[in-house]
């Protein structure tokens, strides 16, 4: 694989001047592809290997679809499982379904519902395109790869690196230990703030999980300026 070529080998000035024009190309296409996605959208991330009955992937479809039925587009990694439920619930209620796949050893298939559809090489440029595109995240349960996406969305809201949008658990059930964790050793032992908590949403609610991102998209945008065509209209 690329990544572990480029992250265990000293290269040659040739190939590294190689791989940064392939990682800089994945960030165009990538950029391209957001660009091209003409409503808000949500991110949905949640395990690849859960079967279509499972209640993580039912409750995704569902989320999904009503997300659709507002108008919104869904992004998802573009694979099997929960992400497959996802991209069908959106498709099923008339939405913007879009997929950002990576090439893995073991090959992960694209699901058969995506409208738009980008595969990467690398996952920061994925992960990159996952928050470029979303207005909230909705996360369902999952594994390192689902972990390390809620986590790393959480740290770039934490620092300021982008804008303040909901991060919203589904099933807390599942969720629960983890934020024992969270709450009895990194904040009891102050290796985060009270506030950090605040960035997090739990819940087992359909109707709360899209309103979570739907009122907060609503809020930032009644706080925006119009634009001068906007104002002009006025």
């Amino acid at each position: 694989m690329e990544d572990r070529r480029i992250l265990a080998s000293t290269e040659s000035a040739a190939d590294l001047e190689r791989h940064v024009a392939m990682i800089a190309q994945e960030f165009r296409d990538g950029f391209e592809t957001v660009n091209g996605i003409d409503r808000p959208a949500v991110t949905i991330f949640g395990s690849a290997r859960v079967p279509q009955d499972d209640p993580a992937a039912v409750s995704a479809r569902t989320v999904a679809g009503r997300f659709a039925s507002k108008g919104w587009a869904v992004v998802t990694g573009g694979g099997p499982g929960v992400m497959e439920a996802a991209n069908r619930g959106a498709r099923e209620a008339g939405g913007l379904s879009v997929g950002f796949n990576i090439e893995l050893p073991h090959e992960q298939r694209s699901n058969p519902y995506l409208d738009i559809s980008l595969t990467f090489r690398h996952f920061y440029a994925r992960k990159t395109m996952f928050v470029k595109a979303a207005e909230g995240f909705v996360v369902f349960p999952g594994g390192f790869g689902t972990a390390d996406e809620l986590f790393e969305s959480l740290t770039l809201i934490q620092t300021g690196k982008v804008h303040h949008f909901p991060v919203v658990l589904f099933d807390s059930d599942f969720w629960d230990e983890l934020l024992q964790w969270v709450r009895g050793e990194q904040l009891v032992d102050r290796m985060i703030s009270p506030e950090d908590l605040e960035l997090l949403h739990v819940t087992d609610s359909v109707d709360d999980a899209v309103a979570q991102v739907l009122d907060c998209y609503d809020r930032r945008c009644a706080l925006m300026p119009a634009s001068p065509a906007k104002a002009d209209a006025q």
